[in-house]
């Protein structure tokens, strides 16, 4: 994906002010952040502006606090743990725009760093209200967007100040774009999904753009459940959502018209009770009991599975197979997570995942290093993967 612009073409930014969206909504427990994972992942834009001898002034959000000032979810608390991670001082303004955020910039040597307050304590962010942007925009020379999880929002510090301000990609946007264009956008064929997750409903869009993109589509956990009871097999007493039947049958016509072979499961892990002292069993399709419900997929359908991806060059992977935190209903994507990650780590295979459960069971599985890419954004990663365009990217191409 070239069509959105670097920090590569920025040209000299020596004396300048660059306005940098972060994402540091980070875990916090009485006042102390207790993951820092949001901070290092920023730590190569600004060290990269510092490096070029710009004054770099942070924007972020924290929480929810509906354009109010909210004590709680002040971002000052992030300025001691980035300090540290950087090796440098941080200062903090108590406002992201006006006289208190222009005052602390001033006051910056080249290279200096400012995290500025919340943008959301004012109504105008969320709002995307332009006198809001102008505000923004007024502090700096250029504006850097680092933080794709915000990306789809049309919000003032991701979207509005982009209009207004040369606007560039940092270096973990720019890997991310990366990474996702090596996916779907331009990938190496064969393309083999891997959709998981509780219900069809929450991922109606994503299915549907995905079985026009692909060559094969895995569908796991839950959302399977729909789709083989819409083929008329008996799920027993699994979750299952039975009023989108109609809906499983269209995606499967458009699959099947688009040439996008459809994985389902071929046996299934069942038991009474969703229990780690649960008796697990596997059963091929037809043979469950009416008490038993489907909590993972079984050993035969993650073969097969694991056959797809070797012969794909591209995997793209959203949601578990089954109910992977309650072992030993893991045990199908741990196997299926350590396959991918291999093919990948032999380079025969680009492994892309994202999404909140997702990250969570190749962190269980421990690959997530081992894959080609793995993005912690949540909604910015699944409405991408649904063909939307995002604002704060769209703000960013040449």
């Amino acid at each position: 994906m070239s069509n959105f612009r670097t920090l590569d073409a920025a040209g000299d930014l020596t004396g300048k002010t660059a306005l940098v969206r972060v994402d540091f909504n980070v875990p916090m427990e009485d006042g102390r952040v207790t993951d820092d994972t949001r901070l290092r992942v920023a730590l190569p834009t600004i060290n990269k502006l510092r490096d070029a001898g710009t004054k770099v002034a942070l924007l972020a959000h924290f929480g929810r606090p509906k354009g109010e000032r909210v004590d709680s979810m002040s971002l000052e608390p992030v300025v001691a743990p980035l300090a540290a991670l950087l090796g440098a001082p941080v200062r903090f303004a108590t406002d992201c725009v006006g006289d208190e955020a222009r005052a602390a910039i001033d006051d910056l040597d080249a290279g200096g760093v400012v995290l500025l307050e919340n943008v959301r304590f004012h109504k105008g962010e969320e709002q995307n209200d332009p006198a809001f942007a102008a505000e923004l925009a007024a502090l700096g020379d250029l504006y850097v967007n680092d933080a794709f999880s915000a990306a789809h929002r049309a919000h003032g510090s991701t979207e509005g100040v982009a209009r207004l301000l040369p606007a560039y990609a940092g270096e973990s946007m720019r890997r991310e774009l990366e990474a996702l264009d090596a996916a779907l956008g331009s990938p190496k064929k064969p393309v083999l999904g891997i959709v998981g997750g509780s219900k069809v409903s929450t991922k109606l869009d994503l299915l549907q753009n995905l079985v026009s993109k692909l060559d094969k589509l895995a569908i796991g956990g839950g959302m399977a459940n729909t789709f083989l009871a819409a083929m008329g097999q008996d799920v027993a007493a699994s979750l299952c959502e039975h009023d989108l039947g109609d809906t499983a049958r269209e995606i499967i016509k458009a699959a099947d018209k688009a040439g996008c072979e459809l994985l389902l499961p071929v046996d299934v892990v069942v038991a009474t009770e969703v229990s780690p002292n649960a008796e697990a069993r596997v059963r091929e399709l037809g043979q469950l009991q009416p008490e038993e419900k489907i909590l993972d997929a079984g050993p035969a359908t993650v073969a097969r599975l694991e056959k797809a991806m070797a012969e794909s060059r591209t995997l793209i992977w959203n949601g578990p197979l089954g109910v992977f935190e309650v072992p030993p209903f893991d045990a199908a994507t741990v196997r299926a997570a350590r396959t991918a990650a291999a093919l990948a780590q032999s380079g025969v295979l680009t492994a892309v995942a994202g999404g909140g459960d997702t990250v969570a069971a190749l962190n269980h599985a421990g690959v997530v290093d081992d894959m080609t890419f793995v993005s912690t954004a949540g909604g910015a990663f699944l409405e991408w993967m649904e063909g939307k365009a995002l604002p704060g990217v769209e703000a960013l191409r040449t």
